[in-house]
């Protein structure tokens, strides 16, 4: 499969004859901080047993989740539904000092799967309010990586919930104020938003390093690049997953005539077929590979077998597991590296 634009083939006669086919994003699909996260409750499990106890959604996807509560995961909503003394997981996105506290106060085991770029982000946090800076979090207010994040500095951070909410953002001193951001949003929206706050305080910093994580911004690239040659955009992701919404919301933005967000291929409705001759496919940073394969053969049955793979980026990328959970492997003589069961790719 390459990038390659299929053309009608000429017949000869006043209608053309169209081949139905796939575009098919790549990069798509899982990144090394979902990687690392899914694989530490796999190998918890291997090497504790069941129960291992998740705080929140390892990675907002809905097959993820189930796959695991079968292995023996459970997940909660707070550290004070695990029993006292056992083992719990942080989520990839990224936890406060608060709920670390109620965890040690709870004589908890942790093993903190925060993706490294979300702690790159609490990091910047708490370096710029030691400074006595104000920051503006550009997020979705309840985002579990937002509360995270906020939860770092929280006397001197705002949250800036999309370009709109500008107008309603006061600081201390406009000499003194730098903005930060989730790392699954819009590039396009979160540099709009940047741009008006700009304009409201022009001395506002930028974060020492992009906040917008790659694997985010890659996605983003090669739906955009798809997006005008699709009659329909389909991305494999839950309704939780910012980064999954946000890929629909560029190809609509960018040319695809319609769009929608599945989590499985049995979701798909036959009627946004209709008419539709190209077909684009990706899929969101927390979505194994599996559920992308399903929807290829789902669309192979209607007549799309033509695949053709769009490449914008290769992704090389890895994340050590998280320290503890290395060395406890480590001192049982397992293996201390590996992906997840259901990361590999066509």
């Amino acid at each position: 499969m390459g990038d390659v634009t299929a053309q009608p083939e000429d017949t000869g006669t006043t209608t053309a004859v169209r081949t139905k086919r796939v575009l098919l994003a790549a990069p798509r699909g899982y990144c090394a901080g979902v990687d690392r996260a899914v694989v530490a409750v796999e190998k918890a499990l291997d090497l504790y047993g069941a129960p291992v106890y998740v705080r929140k959604e390892i990675v907002h996807n809905k097959y993820v989740v189930e796959t695991l509560t079968n292995r023996g995961a459970i997940f909660v909503d707070e550290t004070d539904e695990v029993p006292e003394g056992q083992t719990v997981i942080f989520s990839a996105h990224g936890v406060s000092p608060v709920v670390h506290a109620e965890a040690a106060a709870r004589q908890l085991k942790t093993i903190d799967a925060t993706c490294p770029l979300v702690t790159k982000v609490h990091h910047e946090a708490k370096r710029f309010a030691a400074t006595d800076f104000d920051i503006l979090l550009i997020g979705h207010e309840g985002h579990e990586e937002v509360v995270g994040t906020h939860g770092e500095a929280p006397q001197h951070t705002t949250i800036v919930d999309g370009p709109d909410d500008v107008p309603n953002v006061t600081v201390r001193d406009p000499e003194k104020v730098v903005w930060l951001s989730q790392t699954t949003l819009s590039v396009d929206e979160t540099m709009e938003t940047v741009r008006r706050l700009r304009e409201k305080f022009p001395l506002l910093q930028d974060p020492p390093s992009d906040d917008i994580c790659y694997a985010t911004q890659n996605r983003q690239v090669a739906v955009k690049k798809m997006a005008p040659e699709v009659d329909l955009m389909l991305v494999v992701g839950s309704r939780n997953s910012s980064n999954s919404v946000r890929l629909v919301e560029v190809a609509l933005e960018y040319g695809a005539k319609t769009g929608h967000l599945v989590d499985y291929a049995a979701e798909i409705d036959e009627k946004w077929l209709d008419g539709v001759e190209s077909v684009g496919l990706s899929s969101g940073a927390s979505v194994p590979e599996i559920l992308v394969r399903d929807v290829l053969r789902w669309l192979a049955e209607r007549g799309y077998s033509d695949v053709q793979e769009v490449t914008t980026a290769e992704e090389s990328l890895t994340f050590a597991l998280p320290r503890d959970l290395r060395a406890d492997l480590k001192a049982a003589g397992r293996p201390t590296t590996g992906t997840s069961d259901h990361a590999w790719t066509l």
